[in-house]
């Protein structure tokens, strides 16, 4: 042994001789350091928070559930500090014009994370409409079932459940403590996105879903260890975990809520509004500002209205017209099988008319599904639901089946065009095969820039040749009004002082919504502050740079050129689109 290790010692020396002298590594550029800082800090996200991974495709966490306690919500913070430090050290110059945007959205998206952290947004974990609890209801719909250790991994998820309700609890007693809080008024009802998965028997829960059938990547040997731990975990963790939220919900977080509504009555309110304007929008615009530019397009839109109103041939005036289409069964469907059929051939119709308006499109499909019945209820019209480009499930969009009097078909083409294509879906699925984009933008969200395309999408239902009905023609103005009223009733509940009623009463004299979904859009602003802004704001943007284009480019204006330069970099702040179009047209204008 001994001399073994001297020969081959002495063969390493002179191996060593025989080597030219080893050059010094090469030093990574700013490229490399930045990729590499970006792979660190996707990997550091993904493992933080398992439900994140999930629906990004990544399965490596799948049997666990985020820790959320105080100490590690101050944990994460000081390491996007720590990100930020190492953003800055690389030198931005040598960069390309793509990397530099990529940059950028990294330190925003640290910067705001930060914020957030200081205005202590992780103590109100819920809104009006849901939280955490109903994310996690949803979470087995993104999970894939392949195999016995999918099945194991799902059922330690299940078990997990009641440790992560007890820390949601805990910064929620937090919130209540610091004045974190939501208001009372928006959490009437809110008991029955708790109560709907408290159940007796555990076949009936919607965690149950994923044991009905089995695929055949799991023995059969294995099927029934399966469903038994499965049935237990329900029963034992699911349901409990449940079971103490709706105690905690009622019994201390319902009585202690605020009576304010606005954001601006929470600590260090105006600051937060202020901050949440800028956020939303992406721009460097004021609560002012922007309730004026919501003024000045609900008077256009409202002149608009008028004369769609007289093609109906309707003789009354306008709130005699709201309230006919409010009341009158021809708009509304009997069934939800018909409600969800008719959305479903409206989006076919829309598929015929993707290749004229985009040379690109994307290779997932979506399908057409009611939204869960545990959050109907208070939940908005239709919602587009992603899926992971790399998985075995479509992207979906959903549509509300709750209170059929309430979802009337003449506002069904915009809420189409708006959540699936040329929307939300057609966005998102390209947006994810963008492969030479760090993974941060791949799976990015920047609302401005995602709500604006979905509402710009309704706008160019009218060049792909929908509409064609006055009723319906009536209803895009109504989700345009809808949309442009946000900006006035966002800002003047929570920087001006509005109460809910007059936000209930705002939309409802200057929309054909049905009263349900005013009262229940009312609830999501006041919950969900700031957010609704990004519709309208993004669509202005979006129009303001074709018209841009069209008129710099006359006749060598493509539509489907626009529309690709637009999706080609997935979302980004409303200011870097704006620079994106400008340079394309500066390039197309150079051409022979």
């Amino acid at each position: 042994m001994r001399r073994t290790l001297r020969f081959t010692g002495l063969l390493l020396v002179l191996l060593a001789l025989a080597l030219p002298a080893a050059r010094p590594a090469r030093a990574q550029s700013a490229s490399d350091q930045l990729r590499a800082l970006f792979h660190q800090a996707w990997q550091w996200r993904l493992r933080e928070n398992p439900i994140a991974a999930t629906y990004v495709g990544d399965d490596r966490y799948n049997d666990r559930l985020p820790s959320v306690s105080d100490a590690d919500a101050a944990r994460r913070a000081a390491h996007r500090r720590d990100l930020l430090q190492q953003l800055q050290a690389i030198d931005r110059e040598p960069l390309t014009e793509e990397e530099r945007i990529s940059y950028d959205m990294f330190q925003r998206e640290q910067e705001d994370a930060l914020t957030s952290y200081r205005f202590k947004e992780y103590l109100m974990p819920i809104t009006a409409e849901g939280g955490f609890h109903t994310s996690f209801a949803m979470l087995q719909r993104a999970t894939p079932f392949r195999n016995t250790r999918d099945y194991e991994n799902y059922i330690a998820r299940l078990k997990a459940w009641p440790h992560y309700v007890d820390q949601q609890i805990a910064l929620m007693r937090e919130g209540m403590a610091a004045g974190m809080v939501q208001p009372k008024v928006v959490l009437a009802g809110f008991e029955g996105t708790i109560s709907a998965h408290i159940v007796d028997d555990p076949e009936q829960s919607v965690f149950w879903a994923p044991f009905e059938s089995f695929p055949v990547g799991v023995p059969d040997s294995d099927r029934q260890r399966l469903r038994a731990a499965g049935r237990a975990a329900i029963r034992e963790a699911v349901v409990p975990g449940y079971r103490t939220f709706l105690a905690f919900f009622t019994g201390e977080y319902r009585p202690h809520a605020r009576a304010s509504i606005g954001a601006s009555e929470l600590p260090d309110g105006r600051d937060y509004y202020r901050w949440l304007v800028r956020h939303f929008t992406t721009l460097d615009v004021s609560p002012d500002s922007v309730h004026r530019i919501g003024l000045a397009e609900v008077s256009r839109i409202q002149a608009e209205m008028q004369v769609v109103m007289k093609k109906t041939g309707f003789q009354g005036d306008f709130p005699a017209f709201l309230h006919f289409l409010r009341t009158d069964p021809r708009f509304y469907a009997k069934t939800p099988d018909e409600l969800l059929k008719d959305a479903a051939w409206i989006a076919k119709r829309i598929d015929g008319k993707l290749p004229s308006e985009f040379g690109r499109l994307p290779r997932q499909p979506y399908t057409v599904a009611p939204v869960p019945a545990d959050i109907a209820p208070k939940y908005t019209g239709g919602r587009y639901v992603p899926a992971p480009i790399n998985g075995t499930q479509p992207g979906t969009y959903w549509v509300n089946t709750y209170d059929l009097p309430s979802r009337p078909l003449y506002t069904l083409e915009s809420l189409t065009l708006h959540e699936a294509v040329p929307g939300h879906h057609l966005q998102i699925a390209l947006q994810q095969e963008l492969m030479d984009l760090p993974e941060f933008r791949r799976h990015a969200g920047v609302d401005a820039y995602s709500e604006g395309w979905g509402l710009y999408s309704e706008w160019l239902g009218q060049e792909m040749g929908f509409y064609t009905d006055p009723y319906s023609d009536f209803g895009r103005l109504t989700y345009e009004m809808w949309r442009a009223c946000r900006l006035v009733v966002d800002t003047g509940i929570h920087w001006m002082g509005w109460t809910r009623q007059q936000a209930i009463d705002y939309l409802a004299s200057h929309t054909a919504l049905s009263l349900h979904e005013v009262t229940t859009e009312t609830d999501r602003y006041i919950a969900w502050p700031g957010q609704a802004l990004a519709y309208k704001m993004g669509q202005l943007e979006i129009l303001k740079l074709r018209h841009y284009a069209e008129q710099q480019l006359g006749t060598q204006f493509n539509v489907r050129a626009f529309h690709d330069v637009v999706l080609g970099s997935g979302p980004v702040p409303l200011t870097v689109l704006d620079r994106k179009v400008h340079d394309w047209v500066a390039r197309e204008e150079g051409l022979p």
